[in-house]
């Protein structure tokens, strides 16, 4: 992202504390991390991360597969879905793991 050509919209002002921390509250809900950059004039951009679980990665390295689950995705909010039943019957109790 490049923040010269990104509109900021001032959104509050936080001050640091006498060891230098900020506090973002509501600002941060939801998020996990921040990556941080600066420009040469010394402003801060914040850009707000999630984590995923280790066992999901494989999905955003796989790019065939992130567009099948974002097709399904698209399909199920759109009513394109429909019922199959309980696949119950197929489960083996050493299946869970």
């Amino acid at each position: 992202m490049d923040a010269k050509k990104t509109k900021f919209i001032p959104v509050a002002q936080v001050r640091p504390d006498a060891k230098g921390r900020v506090t973002l509250s509501k600002l941060a809900d939801g998020i996990s991390s921040f990556n941080v950059s600066k420009d040469e004039d010394g402003r801060l951009l914040l850009e707000p991360m999630v984590e995923i679980p280790a066992r999901e990665k494989w999905l955003y390295g796989n790019p065939e597969a992130l567009r099948s689950v974002h097709r399904g995705l698209a399909d199920a909010s759109a009513g394109k879905t429909k019922s199959l039943g309980s696949f119950a019957k197929f489960a083996k109790e050493d299946d869970e793991s």
